[in-house]
Protein backbone atom coordinates (compact mmCIF):
# COMPACT_ATOMS: atom_id res chain seq x y z
CA UNK A 1 0.00 0.00 0.00
CA UNK A 2 2.72 2.02 0.71
CA UNK A 3 4.93 1.66 -1.88
CA UNK A 4 1.88 1.96 -4.26
CA UNK A 5 1.50 5.70 -2.78
CA UNK A 6 5.20 6.57 -2.89
CA UNK A 7 5.11 5.28 -6.84
CA UNK A 8 2.49 7.24 -7.25
CA UNK A 9 4.10 10.61 -5.66
CA UNK A 10 7.43 9.85 -7.99
CA UNK A 11 5.17 9.63 -11.29
CA UNK A 12 3.17 12.82 -10.27
CA UNK A 13 6.62 14.46 -9.23
CA UNK A 14 8.10 13.44 -12.91
CA UNK A 15 4.83 14.71 -14.68
CA UNK A 16 5.73 17.78 -12.88
CA UNK A 17 9.01 18.79 -13.72
CA UNK A 18 8.63 17.01 -17.12
CA UNK A 19 5.68 20.17 -17.88
CA UNK A 20 7.91 22.73 -15.85
CA UNK A 21 10.58 22.01 -18.40
CA UNK A 22 8.65 22.19 -20.99
CA UNK A 23 7.21 25.33 -19.98
CA UNK A 24 10.49 26.75 -18.76
CA UNK A 25 11.91 25.89 -22.80
CA UNK A 26 8.76 27.65 -23.96
CA UNK A 27 9.73 30.78 -21.96
CA UNK A 28 13.07 31.14 -23.29
CA UNK A 29 13.24 29.67 -27.15
CA UNK A 30 15.54 32.00 -28.75
CA UNK A 31 19.00 32.70 -27.34
CA UNK A 32 21.27 35.50 -28.56
CA UNK A 33 25.03 33.48 -29.11
CA UNK A 34 27.10 36.76 -30.37
CA UNK A 35 26.91 40.58 -30.10
CA UNK A 36 29.69 42.47 -32.48
CA UNK A 37 30.48 46.34 -32.28
CA UNK A 38 31.20 47.82 -35.79
CA UNK A 39 32.69 51.13 -35.19
CA UNK A 40 32.42 53.57 -37.87
CA UNK A 41 33.84 57.49 -38.55
CA UNK A 42 29.99 58.50 -39.16
CA UNK A 43 28.16 55.46 -37.17
CA UNK A 44 28.49 52.43 -34.90
CA UNK A 45 26.95 48.74 -35.99
CA UNK A 46 25.87 46.62 -33.12
CA UNK A 47 24.86 43.20 -34.63
CA UNK A 48 23.26 40.62 -32.42
CA UNK A 49 23.59 36.99 -33.56
CA UNK A 50 20.26 34.66 -32.49
CA UNK A 51 19.25 31.13 -32.51
CA UNK A 52 15.68 32.04 -34.06
CA UNK A 53 13.97 35.27 -35.70
CA UNK A 54 14.35 37.53 -33.19
CA UNK A 55 11.28 38.34 -31.48
CA UNK A 56 11.80 42.06 -29.60
CA UNK A 57 10.80 45.79 -29.12
CA UNK A 58 13.33 49.17 -27.90
CA UNK A 59 12.48 52.49 -26.67
CA UNK A 60 15.10 55.59 -26.13
CA UNK A 61 16.06 57.43 -22.69
CA UNK A 62 17.48 60.28 -22.51
CA UNK A 63 19.10 62.48 -19.47
CA UNK A 64 21.11 59.97 -19.41
CA UNK A 65 20.96 58.83 -23.15
CA UNK A 66 19.97 55.00 -23.48
CA UNK A 67 18.70 52.35 -26.17
CA UNK A 68 16.77 49.90 -24.28
CA UNK A 69 16.19 46.73 -26.16
CA UNK A 70 13.78 43.57 -24.95
CA UNK A 71 14.01 40.17 -26.83
CA UNK A 72 11.40 38.09 -25.77
CA UNK A 73 11.37 34.46 -24.95
CA UNK A 74 15.39 34.74 -25.14
CA UNK A 75 18.52 34.08 -23.28
CA UNK A 76 21.86 36.38 -23.58
CA UNK A 77 25.12 33.52 -23.61
CA UNK A 78 27.21 36.69 -24.20
CA UNK A 79 29.88 38.66 -22.13
CA UNK A 80 28.96 42.02 -22.11
CA UNK A 81 31.68 44.09 -20.09
CA UNK A 82 34.26 44.30 -22.41
CA UNK A 83 31.99 44.74 -25.96
CA UNK A 84 32.00 48.45 -26.13
CA UNK A 85 35.52 49.31 -24.98
CA UNK A 86 36.96 50.38 -28.15
CA UNK A 87 33.74 52.49 -29.21
CA UNK A 88 33.22 56.11 -28.93
CA UNK A 89 29.89 56.35 -28.70
CA UNK A 90 28.50 53.29 -26.63
CA UNK A 91 30.00 54.07 -23.09
CA UNK A 92 28.37 50.60 -21.90
CA UNK A 93 26.01 47.44 -22.71
CA UNK A 94 24.25 46.24 -19.84
CA UNK A 95 21.44 43.71 -18.47
CA UNK A 96 18.66 45.44 -16.63
CA UNK A 97 15.04 43.60 -15.34
CA UNK A 98 13.20 42.31 -18.51
CA UNK A 99 9.84 43.51 -19.61
CA UNK A 100 8.45 39.73 -19.16
CA UNK A 101 9.54 36.79 -17.58
CA UNK A 102 12.23 34.13 -19.69
CA UNK A 103 13.04 37.34 -21.48
CA UNK A 104 16.04 39.74 -22.44
CA UNK A 105 16.43 43.74 -21.79
CA UNK A 106 19.83 44.94 -23.01
CA UNK A 107 20.91 48.84 -21.95
CA UNK A 108 22.63 50.48 -24.16
CA UNK A 109 24.25 53.57 -22.52
CA UNK A 110 25.16 55.84 -25.16
CA UNK A 111 27.82 59.08 -25.11
CA UNK A 112 24.72 61.29 -26.65
CA UNK A 113 21.39 61.24 -28.71
CA UNK A 114 22.29 59.58 -32.31
CA UNK A 115 20.03 58.58 -35.10
CA UNK A 116 18.49 55.33 -34.84
CA UNK A 117 18.07 52.73 -37.69
CA UNK A 118 17.01 49.05 -36.18
CA UNK A 119 16.06 46.11 -38.27
CA UNK A 120 16.11 41.75 -38.33
CA UNK A 121 18.19 40.13 -40.78
CA UNK A 122 17.20 36.56 -42.36
CA UNK A 123 20.06 34.07 -42.38
CA UNK A 124 22.79 34.28 -45.28
CA UNK A 125 26.07 33.36 -45.70
CA UNK A 126 27.90 32.38 -42.95
CA UNK A 127 25.57 33.72 -40.53
CA UNK A 128 22.61 33.29 -39.15
CA UNK A 129 19.20 35.70 -37.59
CA UNK A 130 20.62 39.08 -36.87
CA UNK A 131 18.97 41.84 -35.29
CA UNK A 132 20.88 44.97 -36.36
CA UNK A 133 21.64 48.76 -34.53
CA UNK A 134 23.12 51.54 -36.66
CA UNK A 135 23.28 54.54 -34.88
CA UNK A 136 23.99 57.31 -36.77
CA UNK A 137 25.62 60.59 -36.14
CA UNK A 138 23.62 63.48 -36.14
CA UNK A 139 25.87 65.78 -37.90
CA UNK A 140 27.45 63.48 -40.19
CA UNK A 141 31.22 65.02 -41.43
CA UNK A 142 32.27 64.11 -44.75
CA UNK A 143 35.75 63.74 -45.63
CA UNK A 144 37.21 66.90 -47.52
CA UNK A 145 40.13 66.14 -50.26
CA UNK A 146 42.68 68.87 -51.16
CA UNK A 147 40.36 70.87 -53.77
CA UNK A 148 43.64 72.69 -55.69
CA UNK A 149 47.34 72.31 -56.95
CA UNK A 150 48.41 75.60 -57.79
CA UNK A 151 45.18 77.47 -58.01
CA UNK A 152 43.52 74.70 -59.85
CA UNK A 153 41.21 72.15 -58.78
CA UNK A 154 42.03 68.35 -58.59
CA UNK A 155 40.76 65.89 -60.08
CA UNK A 156 39.09 64.16 -57.31
CA UNK A 157 38.92 59.66 -56.96
CA UNK A 158 35.98 58.10 -54.63
CA UNK A 159 37.76 54.79 -53.92
CA UNK A 160 35.01 51.91 -52.34
CA UNK A 161 36.30 49.26 -50.93
CA UNK A 162 33.98 46.53 -51.06
CA UNK A 163 31.84 45.44 -48.17
CA UNK A 164 33.07 45.65 -44.47
CA UNK A 165 32.27 45.16 -41.07
CA UNK A 166 29.75 41.94 -40.56
CA UNK A 167 29.88 41.69 -44.42
CA UNK A 168 32.53 40.23 -45.02
CA UNK A 169 32.29 39.55 -48.98
CA UNK A 170 33.32 36.23 -50.93
CA UNK A 171 35.46 34.00 -48.53
CA UNK A 172 38.50 32.16 -49.93
CA UNK A 173 39.41 28.25 -49.43
CA UNK A 174 42.29 29.50 -46.95
CA UNK A 175 39.75 31.91 -44.97
CA UNK A 176 40.99 35.28 -46.51
CA UNK A 177 38.26 37.75 -46.55
CA UNK A 178 36.81 40.09 -49.41
CA UNK A 179 36.66 43.32 -47.47
CA UNK A 180 40.07 42.85 -45.92
CA UNK A 181 41.67 42.16 -49.26
CA UNK A 182 39.63 45.13 -50.32
CA UNK A 183 40.62 47.73 -48.04
CA UNK A 184 44.47 47.00 -48.84
CA UNK A 185 44.24 47.57 -52.16
CA UNK A 186 42.02 50.84 -51.79
CA UNK A 187 44.88 52.38 -49.37
CA UNK A 188 47.45 51.38 -51.55
CA UNK A 189 45.59 53.13 -54.55
CA UNK A 190 44.60 56.42 -52.36
CA UNK A 191 48.63 56.32 -51.80
CA UNK A 192 49.63 56.61 -55.56
CA UNK A 193 46.85 58.95 -56.12
CA UNK A 194 47.26 61.27 -53.20
CA UNK A 195 51.61 61.54 -54.35
CA UNK A 196 50.55 62.57 -58.13
CA UNK A 197 50.20 66.53 -58.56
CA UNK A 198 46.52 67.23 -59.33
CA UNK A 199 44.91 64.07 -57.98
CA UNK A 200 43.29 63.43 -54.89
CA UNK A 201 41.47 60.17 -53.33
CA UNK A 202 38.71 59.58 -50.61
CA UNK A 203 38.11 56.24 -49.19
CA UNK A 204 34.45 55.81 -48.58
CA UNK A 205 35.28 53.26 -46.25
CA UNK A 206 38.62 53.55 -44.22
CA UNK A 207 38.23 50.62 -41.75
CA UNK A 208 36.52 47.45 -41.23
CA UNK A 209 32.94 48.77 -40.99
CA UNK A 210 29.87 48.92 -43.38
CA UNK A 211 28.92 51.61 -45.59
CA UNK A 212 25.56 50.96 -47.23
CA UNK A 213 25.63 51.65 -51.29
CA UNK A 214 23.41 54.58 -50.52
CA UNK A 215 25.87 56.33 -48.44
CA UNK A 216 28.95 55.56 -50.66
CA UNK A 217 27.65 57.87 -53.47
CA UNK A 218 26.33 60.29 -51.30
CA UNK A 219 30.25 60.40 -49.65
CA UNK A 220 31.52 60.80 -53.19
CA UNK A 221 29.18 63.14 -54.48
CA UNK A 222 29.64 65.07 -51.35
CA UNK A 223 33.67 64.88 -52.16
CA UNK A 224 32.88 66.61 -55.68
CA UNK A 225 34.09 62.85 -57.22
CA UNK A 226 35.12 63.09 -60.60
CA UNK A 227 35.46 59.75 -60.51
CA UNK A 228 34.13 56.68 -58.33
CA UNK A 229 36.30 52.93 -58.38
CA UNK A 230 34.59 49.90 -56.52
CA UNK A 231 37.06 47.51 -55.68
CA UNK A 232 36.08 44.11 -54.92
CA UNK A 233 37.34 40.10 -55.65
CA UNK A 234 35.16 37.67 -57.30
CA UNK A 235 33.67 34.09 -56.20
CA UNK A 236 32.37 31.07 -57.71
CA UNK A 237 31.34 27.65 -56.54
CA UNK A 238 33.69 26.31 -58.20
CA UNK A 239 37.63 26.98 -57.55
CA UNK A 240 38.50 27.45 -61.64
CA UNK A 241 37.59 30.79 -62.53
CA UNK A 242 40.61 33.37 -62.62
CA UNK A 243 40.89 36.80 -63.56
CA UNK A 244 39.93 40.47 -63.15
CA UNK A 245 37.12 42.08 -65.11
CA UNK A 246 35.43 45.34 -64.54
CA UNK A 247 32.28 46.33 -64.61
CA UNK A 248 30.01 49.57 -65.65
CA UNK A 249 26.02 50.16 -65.00
CA UNK A 250 23.83 48.54 -67.65
CA UNK A 251 21.20 50.60 -69.40
CA UNK A 252 18.62 48.64 -67.98
CA UNK A 253 19.70 50.30 -64.56
CA UNK A 254 20.37 53.66 -65.70
CA UNK A 255 16.71 54.11 -67.61
CA UNK A 256 15.10 52.74 -64.23
CA UNK A 257 17.41 55.51 -62.22
CA UNK A 258 16.78 57.71 -64.95
CA UNK A 259 13.38 57.85 -64.56
CA UNK A 260 13.05 58.14 -61.23
CA UNK A 261 15.82 61.20 -61.14
CA UNK A 262 13.25 62.74 -63.64
CA UNK A 263 10.16 61.97 -61.80
CA UNK A 264 11.60 63.56 -58.71
CA UNK A 265 13.65 66.66 -60.18
CA UNK A 266 12.59 68.90 -57.64
CA UNK A 267 14.01 66.90 -54.99
CA UNK A 268 16.84 65.40 -56.30
CA UNK A 269 18.39 68.35 -58.75
CA UNK A 270 21.90 67.24 -57.15
CA UNK A 271 21.86 63.82 -58.44
CA UNK A 272 21.75 65.69 -62.45
CA UNK A 273 25.34 67.25 -61.86
CA UNK A 274 25.57 70.64 -63.23
CA UNK A 275 22.81 70.65 -64.74
CA UNK A 276 21.04 69.73 -62.06
CA UNK A 277 19.44 73.63 -61.10
CA UNK A 278 18.44 74.14 -64.38
CA UNK A 279 16.59 70.99 -64.99
CA UNK A 280 15.10 71.72 -61.48
CA UNK A 281 13.66 75.13 -62.40
CA UNK A 282 12.52 74.89 -65.91
CA UNK A 283 8.72 74.37 -66.37
CA UNK A 284 9.49 72.37 -69.95
CA UNK A 285 9.48 69.05 -69.08
CA UNK A 286 11.65 68.01 -72.97
CA UNK A 287 13.93 70.60 -71.58
CA UNK A 288 14.48 69.11 -68.41
CA UNK A 289 13.95 65.22 -70.16
CA UNK A 290 16.78 66.34 -72.63
CA UNK A 291 18.97 67.99 -70.63
CA UNK A 292 19.10 64.75 -67.40
CA UNK A 293 19.29 62.38 -70.43
CA UNK A 294 22.31 64.15 -72.38
CA UNK A 295 23.72 63.74 -68.50
CA UNK A 296 23.17 60.14 -68.12
CA UNK A 297 24.49 59.46 -71.52
CA UNK A 298 27.62 61.73 -70.74
CA UNK A 299 27.74 59.14 -67.48
CA UNK A 300 28.00 55.82 -69.36
CA UNK A 301 30.27 56.64 -71.80
CA UNK A 302 32.98 57.91 -69.38
CA UNK A 303 32.53 54.97 -67.64
CA UNK A 304 32.58 52.82 -70.20
CA UNK A 305 35.75 54.68 -71.36
CA UNK A 306 37.61 54.27 -68.51
CA UNK A 307 36.89 50.74 -68.15
CA UNK A 308 38.82 50.12 -71.44
CA UNK A 309 42.20 52.00 -69.94
CA UNK A 310 41.27 49.87 -66.59
CA UNK A 311 41.21 46.87 -68.42
CA UNK A 312 44.46 47.93 -70.44
CA UNK A 313 46.59 48.13 -67.31
CA UNK A 314 44.92 45.55 -65.63
CA UNK A 315 46.23 43.17 -68.46
CA UNK A 316 49.39 43.76 -67.62
CA UNK A 317 49.68 42.99 -63.99
CA UNK A 318 46.75 40.31 -64.07
CA UNK A 319 44.98 37.46 -66.41
CA UNK A 320 41.57 39.19 -67.87
CA UNK A 321 38.44 36.98 -66.95
CA UNK A 322 36.60 39.52 -69.12
CA UNK A 323 38.59 41.46 -71.94
CA UNK A 324 35.71 44.20 -72.50
CA UNK A 325 33.70 45.96 -69.88
CA UNK A 326 30.47 44.42 -68.82
CA UNK A 327 27.50 45.93 -68.27
CA UNK A 328 25.53 44.86 -64.64
CA UNK A 329 22.64 46.18 -62.67
CA UNK A 330 24.84 47.58 -59.29
CA UNK A 331 23.82 49.58 -56.94
CA UNK A 332 27.34 51.27 -56.65
CA UNK A 333 26.99 52.12 -59.95
CA UNK A 334 23.46 53.52 -60.21
CA UNK A 335 24.72 57.66 -59.98
CA UNK A 336 23.92 59.38 -62.99
CA UNK A 337 26.31 62.43 -62.33
CA UNK A 338 29.52 60.51 -61.23
CA UNK A 339 31.27 57.96 -63.82
CA UNK A 340 31.71 54.13 -62.11
CA UNK A 341 33.00 51.25 -62.52
CA UNK A 342 33.45 48.18 -60.16
CA UNK A 343 36.60 46.28 -60.76
CA UNK A 344 37.03 42.10 -59.48
CA UNK A 345 40.32 42.59 -59.10
CA UNK A 346 40.50 38.26 -59.47
CA UNK A 347 38.96 35.00 -58.31
CA UNK A 348 39.42 34.78 -53.69
CA UNK A 349 37.76 31.08 -54.60
CA UNK A 350 40.43 30.34 -56.69
CA UNK A 351 43.51 28.89 -54.18
CA UNK A 352 46.58 30.22 -56.36
CA UNK A 353 44.29 33.67 -56.96
CA UNK A 354 43.77 33.57 -53.43
CA UNK A 355 47.18 33.92 -52.39
CA UNK A 356 48.35 36.29 -54.93
CA UNK A 357 45.71 38.71 -53.55
CA UNK A 358 47.10 37.93 -50.13
CA UNK A 359 50.17 39.28 -51.25
CA UNK A 360 51.17 42.90 -50.52
CA UNK A 361 53.28 43.14 -53.97
CA UNK A 362 50.55 41.41 -55.62
CA UNK A 363 47.98 44.09 -54.41
CA UNK A 364 50.46 46.98 -54.93
CA UNK A 365 50.43 46.08 -58.66
CA UNK A 366 46.83 45.80 -58.74
CA UNK A 367 46.83 49.33 -57.21
CA UNK A 368 49.39 50.86 -59.27
CA UNK A 369 47.52 49.64 -62.42
CA UNK A 370 44.49 51.15 -61.31
CA UNK A 371 46.26 54.46 -60.56
CA UNK A 372 48.06 54.33 -64.33
CA UNK A 373 44.33 54.06 -65.76
CA UNK A 374 43.06 56.50 -63.70
CA UNK A 375 46.26 59.17 -64.55
CA UNK A 376 46.22 57.99 -68.92
CA UNK A 377 42.47 58.39 -68.99
CA UNK A 378 42.56 62.06 -67.50
CA UNK A 379 45.77 63.23 -69.35
CA UNK A 380 43.32 62.89 -72.38
CA UNK A 381 40.50 63.67 -70.55
CA UNK A 382 40.66 66.62 -67.91
CA UNK A 383 37.64 67.89 -66.44
CA UNK A 384 38.00 71.97 -67.44
CA UNK A 385 39.47 74.34 -64.40
CA UNK A 386 41.47 71.01 -62.89
CA UNK A 387 45.43 70.97 -62.68
CA UNK A 388 45.63 68.18 -65.36
CA UNK A 389 43.85 70.53 -67.92
CA UNK A 390 45.98 72.64 -67.35
CA UNK A 391 49.68 70.73 -67.97
CA UNK A 392 48.29 68.03 -70.05
CA UNK A 393 49.62 69.47 -73.34
CA UNK A 394 53.02 70.25 -74.32
CA UNK A 395 53.71 72.40 -76.83
CA UNK A 396 55.67 72.37 -79.99
CA UNK A 397 56.70 74.90 -83.08
CA UNK A 398 57.02 73.68 -86.23
CA UNK A 399 60.10 73.91 -87.86
CA UNK A 400 61.48 73.11 -91.39
CA UNK A 401 61.10 70.03 -92.52
CA UNK A 402 58.88 68.58 -89.78
CA UNK A 403 56.11 66.78 -90.57
CA UNK A 404 53.20 65.52 -88.38
CA UNK A 405 54.68 62.00 -88.43
CA UNK A 406 58.01 63.23 -87.60
CA UNK A 407 56.49 65.10 -84.45
CA UNK A 408 54.09 62.16 -83.50
CA UNK A 409 57.28 60.07 -83.55
CA UNK A 410 59.91 62.36 -81.93
CA UNK A 411 56.76 62.37 -78.95
CA UNK A 412 55.47 59.09 -78.78
CA UNK A 413 51.84 60.09 -79.90
CA UNK A 414 49.98 58.82 -82.73
CA UNK A 415 49.14 61.52 -85.78
CA UNK A 416 45.67 61.07 -84.68
CA UNK A 417 46.19 61.98 -81.22
CA UNK A 418 47.82 65.09 -82.42
CA UNK A 419 44.84 65.58 -84.79
CA UNK A 420 42.24 65.43 -82.70
CA UNK A 421 43.79 67.69 -79.63
CA UNK A 422 44.66 70.48 -82.33
CA UNK A 423 41.55 70.36 -84.10
CA UNK A 424 43.49 69.27 -87.84
CA UNK A 425 41.11 67.69 -90.77
CA UNK A 426 44.65 66.92 -92.35
CA UNK A 427 48.45 66.27 -91.92
CA UNK A 428 49.32 69.26 -93.48
CA UNK A 429 51.04 71.47 -90.82
CA UNK A 430 53.24 74.81 -91.72
CA UNK A 431 56.64 76.57 -90.59
CA UNK A 432 55.82 78.57 -87.20
CA UNK A 433 52.51 76.62 -86.37
CA UNK A 434 52.26 75.83 -82.31
CA UNK A 435 50.94 72.09 -81.96
CA UNK A 436 49.59 70.82 -78.46
CA UNK A 437 51.26 67.46 -77.91
CA UNK A 438 49.65 65.30 -75.43
CA UNK A 439 51.17 63.16 -73.01
CA UNK A 440 52.29 59.88 -74.37
CA UNK A 441 50.15 56.76 -72.84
Amino acid sequence: MISGVIKKLLTTTVFTVLILGTFANAASDNRIDGIRVWPAPENTRVVFDLKETPDYSYFQLSSPNRLVIDFSSTQNMVALAELAKKDQRILKIRKSKPKAKGGTRLVLELKEKYKLSIFPLAPAGQYGNRLVVDLFDQNRVVRKVNPQSNNKRDIVVAIVAGHGGEDPGSIGARGSYEKHVTLKIAKKLKKLIDAKKGLSAVLVRTGDYYVNHNRKTVIARKNKADLLVSIHADAFTSPKPSGASVLVQSSRRANSEFSRWIANRQRESELLGGAGETIKKTKDFNLALTLADMKKEYTMATSYAFAEYLLSELGKVTKLHKKKPEGLSLAVLKSSDIPSVLIETGFISNPSEEERLNSSSHQYKLAEAIFKSIDRYFVSNAPDGTYYASVGYKKHRVSRGESLSVVAQRYKVSVGQLKSVNNLKSNVVRIGQTLKIPRAD
